[in-house]
């Protein structure tokens, strides 16, 4: 059985960015990454539809130590992928990674300190063992994301397609399409299919809170300081004012929708009903906010080229969509951006000294450790701000926690659960991917088994206070 120092689960944005972080600081740790699929990039990859698109900034979305270059702050999926792809290769993780591997179970054995993984390859079962297991596995179901049936929709004579999935061939010029849902993808897929349709419509259930930012960097003004201070300096000023912001809805939910609402009025054509369509019923930041790149969704909606419709669906016909209020919505082509299926541990079956791991009855510590789970750290970002401003800060903790085991000769941390039995949910948002999920571990009410979810406060703590903190033990 192969014997490994560190192994990582994933491939993708955090996965790299783990590796990265662990190889730069040990280089002397035998380390692998598995990944499922055959090929690197994880979300990036995948995801494929017109218009894909990071939806935060990439001085924040993009590895404090590799420093985003272009002047596009907002990127296109390829160039996020490009990027990912790219620093695998510049710290040698590449080579390292072990492809068509999916991870089917990991069992924790306290006797000899180390995790025995079972893993499902094309070649058949694989058996790996390992002294520290890093899950990188993202958090939604990448083979199964949130697919609600319609009345009707059997009889449906046009093609309907989910974004996760979207066909290579998949032409829809002079087509009539309907994109359901509001969140991120139905903002990213209207405007980019606008061109070439005849008709465009997002038929949302409940409107969303959208922001327009500028595609492009508007600190270039400082491009006369080298390109990794230019890029520290967009960074901090970008997770910054994210944090305020965040914070600002939290402490003033009407000022912030009053003015998110009135920036949108800005934008679209005098008379537009922006209370039908772009008034949310609950308070900024309950539900992940959407950013609209150079305001290209008012662009489309103003030009004619797509329009908004605010309505439940009643039932399918054979080339149409009927709301309950009776409105027919022309349809050949139907893209259900209906959301994700939470699977926040990759669907690995985790078991301690031959006892299961329920994921729903541990909690995280630090957000980065399962509560009675021993040497294994699980990369979750930010719902509130970059995901990787989150997993980088995990990754660094991880670093000083494997420093520490080698310098004190102990094999093994664990964390404690809090002191309480009072918890709450691991991400405070009300979106419906969230309100759907199971299997989602929980945080406490206080540090370090609750996070602040304000990025330069964890930072502080996560960096700043003792590896060896309260609810951590560690043994020989």
């Amino acid at each position: 059985m192969e014997h490994l120092d560190v192994l990582i689960v994933g491939a993708g944005l955090s996965g790299i960015g783990t590796a990265c972080h662990l190889t730069r600081s040990l280089p002397d740790l035998s380390l692998a990454v598995l990944e499922a699929r055959p090929v690197s990039g994880g979300t990036w990859d995948l995801f494929r539809y017109p218009g894909v698109r990071s939806d935060s900034d990439m001085f924040t979305l993009g590895y404090a130590f590799r420093p985003w270059t272009s002047p596009t702050a907002i990127a296109q999926g390829q160039a996020v992928l490009q990027y990912i792809r790219e620093t695998a290769e510049e710290y040698g993780i590449a080579a390292g990674i072990r492809y068509g591997h999916r991870v089917v179970s990991a069992s924790w054995c306290s006797e000899r300190a180390t995790w025995v993984v079972r893993v499902a390859t094309d070649a058949g079962e694989l058996v790996l063992s390992c002294g520290f297991l890093y899950l990188n596995t993202g958090y939604y179901d990448y083979d199964d994301p949130h697919r609600p049936s319609f009345p009707g929709q059997e009889g449906f004579t046009g093609r309907v397609v989910h974004p996760q999935f979207w066909p290579d061939n998949l032409t829809w010029d002079d087509q009539d399409v309907v994109v359901i849902g509001s969140g991120a993808t139905a903002v990213s897929l209207v405007p980019a299919l606008a061109p070439r349709a005849r008709s465009v419509v997002m038929l949302q259930r409940t409107p969303g809170y959208v922001i327009s930012l500028a595609r492009r960097n508007a600190g270039a003004r400082f491009g006369r300081l080298p390109p990794p201070w230019t890029f520290r300096w967009e960074r901090t000023r970008r997770a910054t004012v994210t944090s305020l912001f965040w914070h600002l809805c939290r402490l003033a939910p009407r000022s912030t929708a009053a003015w998110l609402i009135g920036r949108v009025r800005a934008l679209l054509p005098p008379g537009y009903p922006v209370e039908r369509h772009f008034t949310p019923p609950y308070r900024p930041w309950d539900q992940r906010l959407c950013v609209v790149p150079d305001g290209d969704l008012f662009t489309a909606i103003s030009a004619g080229d797509a329009e908004v419709v605010t309505g439940r669906i009643a039932s399918f016909g054979a080339r149409c969509v009927v709301l309950d209020d009776g409105t027919v919505l022309p349809a050949d082509l139907v893209v259900t951006a209906t959301g994700l299926r939470v699977r926040l541990l990759g669907g690995i079956a985790l078991e301690v000294d031959g006892s299961p791991v329920d994921p729903a009855a541990v909690v995280m510590h630090r957000g980065t450790m399962l509560s009675g789970v021993p040497n294994l750290a699980v990369s979750v970002g930010y719902a509130n701000n970059s995901w990787t401003l989150k997993t980088e800060l995990s990754a660094r903790l991880m670093v000083r926690t494997l420093h520490y085991l080698r310098r004190n000769g102990y094999r093994t941390v664990v964390a404690a659960p809090p002191p309480t039995a009072d918890r709450t949910p691991l991400m405070p948002l009300r979106s419906g991917y969230l309100q759907r999920a199971q299997g989602v571990p929980t945080q406490g009410r206080r540090w370090p088994w609750r996070l602040t979810s304000s990025y330069w406060v964890d930072a502080l703590l996560m960096r700043a206070g003792r590896t060896d903190g309260r609810g951590l033990s560690f043994r020989p």
